[in-house]
């Protein structure tokens, strides 16, 4: 491993850690201090119209984490980022190869192919427990995470910080421009990242916009995995809290009217309470509710939206 350490910028002070009176990140377990200790790269090569990095980053001193990067081949750096989050699915061994493999409910090309021919970099990394950080089954890392003080969504979040953390030192990428984006677990990720790190400017999330209070009234819990419930969270935050910190930054959420995983009553609540916030913020504009035909899938129109709304503001 290299020994490139990085300085973290994000969520709560100059360091990326958590701020200990923002009670929403407190409920998301206790987080390491260390950071990125090390990046290597492994691999790169040109790959269907861009080149393609493998890149293993050390974690805190311990926890291995590969990611892949895409990187245009026509344009000249620094690149604007796009930030991609991988879906779930039960499909443990796929991870972040849903970057330039796609799944069954995405559209092709790739996001890699679409995003990198619109000129932006972009990454993922294999969220734990899946593909080359598999190993261990989704309820065995929460049980665990939850006697040692951690939540496995917090740890998520707190990856994906640290993935900006690196991509950001490096001198290809344009840290004023940084988008996330993501299908289903990796929708819910982009509207989480943007919620508690500033420095995603854009977010746009795919069948990912859950609001909670609808998915136990529609008694829809068990549509999801583990992953994503934060002890004691709906004590203090409703699903529109957590959100409404994104404002005034460009969003969109694209959903299906028939994605039982997503109630449309939840995505019309949701909408609403955005809109209102928005509007308040005085860059209407800046919110998109999209709803179309079908259920948990990227359809066309979805692909048309998000790729209008990237090339507009990021």
């Amino acid at each position: 491993m290299n020994s490139q350490v990085v300085h973290h910028t994000g969520i709560g002070g100059s360091n990326g850690l958590k701020d200990d009176d923002d009670l929403l990140l407190q409920l998301l377990g206790d987080w390491p201090e260390r950071g990125v200790t090390g990046s290597d790269l492994l691999r790169e090569e040109p790959y269907d119209g861009y080149r393609l990095q493998t890149i293993l980053l050390e974690l805190d001193g311990q926890e291995r984490a590969p990611i892949s990067v895409a990187l245009p081949l026509e344009l000249k750096a620094p690149y604007p980022l796009v930030v991609f989050n991988h879906s779930h699915g039960g499909n443990y061994a796929l991870g972040r190869n849903e970057l330039v493999r796609g799944a069954g409910y995405l559209l092709q090309p790739s996001f890699a192919k679409a995003l990198t021919d619109m000129g932006y970099a972009v990454c993922c990394m294999d969220m734990r427990g899946f593909n080359e950080r598999s190993g261990k089954a989704e309820s065995e890392l929460v049980k665990e995470m939850l006697w040692q003080g951690q939540v496995l969504w917090g740890m998520m979040l707190y990856d994906n910080q640290r993935l900006l953390d690196y991509m950001l030192e490096r001198s290809d990428i344009d840290g004023s421009r940084i988008a996330t984006i993501g299908m289903s677990m990796g929708g819910l990720m982009a509207w989480w990242l943007g919620a508690i790190d500033e420095r995603v400017r854009v977010v746009v999330d795919i069948c990912g916009q859950v609001d909670a209070h609808t998915l136990i009234a529609k008694r829809g819990l068990d549509h999801h995995g583990f992953y994503s419930y934060v002890p004691g969270l709906l004590k203090h935050f409703t699903t529109l809290d957590i959100q409404k910190r994104i404002v005034p930054r460009p969003r969109m959420s694209l959903n299906g009217r028939h994605d039982r995983l997503c109630p449309i009553e939840g995505v019309e609540l949701l909408a609403k309470g955005l809109r209102e916030a928005y509007a308040a913020a005085g860059s209407p504009e800046h919110w998109q509710s999209v709803e179309t035909g079908g259920g948990h899938i990227e359809t066309a129109e979805m692909r048309a939206a998000w790729q209008r709304f990237l090339a507009r503001y990021l």
